[in-house]
């Protein structure tokens, strides 16, 4: 089950509400500030209610291996839990291009709500991130910024 010892990966995106609420916060000026809380909203306003399944728990950029444009790897399976497979999805956003993430999303069966915390977890990571550099022009910054957007890009 999701807890302390990943993150709570799996588990209910709740527990990062107060975290991802001060990072919208510290972010005002930066970021549509009202957009992005909506969407948080909306992400938390589910949970999964399904049986529990396998997550990676960490699934990133850094823990892919891709050759020939296919997928040839999965490492670091640290994080591994069961519980609400919308914490594996965040690749859609901090991965895939707008088209390719619509590709991807019409080959998964899941429901509006498990997109939908799927976004909440693209999006509160980048928040946290975001909110925690000091240099808003940077890769980084820039990087986390075009996240952002492209989960508020599906609108609520």
């Amino acid at each position: 089950m999701a807890g302390p010892h990943n993150f709570y990966r799996g588990g209910s995106l709740k527990v990062y509400d107060e975290e991802t609420n001060a990072a919208i916060h510290k972010l005002k000026g930066l970021i549509d500030t009202e957009a992005v809380a909506a969407s948080w909203k909306q992400a938390i306003s589910s949970e999964w209610v399904k049986e529990p399944v396998w997550v990676h728990g960490d699934f990133s950029v850094g823990n892919i291996i891709v050759k020939d444009r296919k997928l040839a790897a999965v490492i670091d399976f640290g994080g591994m839990g069961i519980g609400d497979p919308a914490c594996d999805l965040v690749l859609a956003w901090t991965f895939l291009t707008p088209e390719s993430r619509g590709i991807f999303k019409s080959h998964m069966e899941m429901d509006n709500e498990t997109w939908n915390r799927a976004r909440g977890w693209a999006l509160w990571k980048a928040l946290i991130t975001l909110a925690s550099l000091e240099d808003m022009e940077s890769s980084d910054a820039s990087q986390q910024k075009r996240v952002i957007s492209s989960v508020l890009s599906e609108g609520l």
